[in-house]
């Protein structure tokens, strides 16, 4: 964006100096690390952290001007400044400001597992053909969101923009702020199920996300799950579109092929064709329904929507194909996990043929609530021993798949490990070999990717 002082001042109806009123604002940032400039720097006031000291090293940096806190004294002077009430709050009101403004195309993007793929396949796939801009990282909550918002181009022609919670009301406020011409539900697991107490909470909270939906926007959602179809007959007045595998909905994929290069599929209902994404697992090609039938929607044709998925790229750690030492090729998946991912992701390593010695390393599946040990167990229903020749499990929790494992595997073929990532290496060091595909899964906080390090 570029915006003189004054206006954001105007946005959000305080002051501002008349000497500073012309400084021209082009971003916001609440992080002098990454601060561009002309940034308008936010500083945030904590329990172990007050931002108002790095305000003048935002400034050696590049910033343009900064926000102050009103009860924080000794703001700078001579500077451009805008003084307010709460940060947060004049955070998330220049970004509806900036928003209604906005002439974009407006995606948002919500789900238990595949928000961030889904996010990367929409924009990948889009890019050719408009100006695109996404959530980057994680900044899909309350804070990420707006400064997303507040960082997108004045001539940005789609904003793909990811949104995440963890309890009630998350969803509607952010859906609110960003008012969406188009939702995406990508589908509903488990995750947050401590704070949301069942999956049908979880659609619930999800399904928050229509609340914003402009007047004349469309939802496509997880065709092929109940909760959602139920909520979806709900909304008399509401557009919405299924995808999934199940004849019943608006795209259905099948005819699922998998190379080293990724997956080939066939599509039919309104869209008809066989198509590319150069990414693995059936799961991701279900993600990769809803850019098909948005690019459809938008005006792109058949050839248009191929060529866009063909360059797909997704956020590392995303059913990522890793060659390593000894010729062990890595899946690494390892950036979040929950009961409904890992049974993808142990699925797809079951059905490939990309390699003949197929192995398993899975750590904890975190935010689970009171059932997280029958959700841990249940996974031993998932693994076929016919097809997996060795499992490797990590994390407290996994001792509970490990127990259900035990009479369906070797000793010498299944191990645990609570702490310790240096058994595993091991122990894929003493075993694995050129024939090998290895599946990383597990829960951010397990950081099972530090066990690529021992094999670049």
């Amino acid at each position: 964006m570029k915006r003189t002082l004054k206006e954001i001042a105007n946005w959000l109806n305080i002051e501002c100096d008349n000497h500073h009123q012309d400084t021209i604002v082009s971003g916001v940032s609440i992080d002098t690390r990454t601060i561009s400039k002309g940034d308008l720097f936010i500083p945030f006031r904590g329990e172990s952290v007050n931002g108002h000291k790095y305000v003048e090293q935002a400034f050696e940096k590049g910033a343009s001007a900064t926000l102050w806190l009103k009860d924080e004294p000794n703001p700078p002077i001579d500077k451009p400044v805008l003084f307010v009430e709460d940060a947060e709050l004049a955070l998330q009101g220049m970004a509806r400001a900036y928003r209604k403004s906005h002439q974009a195309k407006f995606i948002g993007v919500t789900g238990s597992n595949g928000k961030t793929s889904s996010k990367d396949i929409l924009a990948s796939m889009l890019s050719p053909f408009y100006k695109v801009q996404k959530t980057m990282g994680n900044f899909n909550n309350q804070l990420g969101l707006p400064i997303t918002l507040l960082n997108l181009d004045e001539d940005t022609e789609i904003a793909v923009l990811e949104m995440g919670m963890s309890g009630f009301g998350e969803i509607e406020f952010l859906t609110k702020m960003a008012k969406p011409h188009f939702a995406v539900i990508t589908n509903i697991g488990e995750a947050h199920m401590q704070d949301l107490g069942s999956r049908e909470g979880i659609a619930k909270a999800k399904f928050e996300i229509i609340l914003g939906l402009k007047e004349d926007g469309v939802l496509f959602f997880d065709g092929d799950e109940p909760l959602l179809q139920h909520l979806v007959k709900e909304q008399t007045q509401l557009t919405a579109k299924g995808f999934g595998f199940d004849a019943s909905n608006n795209l259905v994929a099948a005819s699922i092929e998998t190379t080293e290069k990724g997956s080939r599929f066939t599509v039919s209902g309104e869209v008809n064709g066989e198509f590319f994404i150069p990414v693995l697992g059936k799961h991701q090609v279900k993600n990769s329904l809803t850019a098909i039938l948005l690019g459809e929607m938008l005006g792109l044709t058949e050839e248009q929507i191929r060529e866009g998925l063909s360059q797909v790229t997704l956020t590392e750690m995303r059913m990522q194909l890793v060659p390593a030492a000894k010729g062990i090729l890595f899946i690494n998946d390892a950036y979040n996990a929950a009961p409904t991912s890992m049974t993808a992701a142990i699925q797809f390593v079951q059905s490939t043929t990309l390699r003949e010695d197929k192995w398993l390393v899975l750590g904890d599946m975190l935010e689970l609530g009171d059932d997280e040990q029958q959700f841990h167990e249940q996974i031993a229903n998932v693994i076929d021993e016919k097809e997996i020749s060795r499992v490797c499990l990590f994390g407290p929790r996994m001792k509970w798949l490990y127990d259900r494992l035990k009479h369906k595997f070797a000793n010498e073929n299944l191990i645990h490990t609570e702490n310790n990532y240096d058994e595993i290496v091991e122990y894929i060091n003493e075993h694995a070999n050129e024939k090998t595909l290895l599946l990383l899964k597990g829960s951010r906080g397990m950081k099972l990717e530090t066990l690529l390090k021992s094999f670049e």
